[in-house]
């Protein structure tokens, strides 16, 4: 398993399904940095609480709020004409990566505030707080059992 969030990331979201899963998550309002970050504290044992999970989300919601989500807006919004014009196009790649990259400094505030937190022989249930959907998190958790 990679240590760090982001390598930890892009290794589960390449598993079969996870990535369709987390868009699906995502257009239905879930923040998916806040789910990966619960899923790799989740193997690394690290045991959740309420406190923890305030934090994250402190953490995480001004960022997704202030710079992700308006960049996907906008990334989403030139999708079609895009199609039609090379120009917007090639905008919208920028853009693209510039969600990208966005999402990538979450993980790494997210790792950051994380970080000193240790593992322990109590149950690291992080999911289940963030996320009803059962078939969800056991894809999830098992994309990270092959991460």
């Amino acid at each position: 398993m990679p240590t760090d969030l982001w390598s930890f990331a892009c290794a589960c979201y390449a598993r079969p399904g996870v990535e369709q899963c987390c868009l699906h998550l995502q257009d239905g309002g879930a923040d998916v940095c806040l789910l990966l970050c619960a899923l790799w504290l989740e193997r690394r044992g690290v045991p959740c609480s309420e406190a923890r999970l305030a934090r994250l989300k402190a953490v995480a919601e001004p960022w997704q709020r202030q710079v992700v989500q308006p960049l996907r807006e906008l990334r989403r919004g030139l999708k079609e004409a895009a199609r039609l014009d090379p120009q917007q196009a090639r905008l919208r790649e920028q853009v693209k990566a510039m969600e990208l990259e966005a999402e990538r400094e979450l993980l790494k505030r997210l790792e950051s505030d994380a970080q000193q937190w240790q593992a322990s022989d109590v149950a690291a249930a992080w999911l289940e707080p963030l996320l009803v959907d059962r078939d969800a998190r056991e894809l999830l958790r098992a994309a990270a059992a092959g991460a």
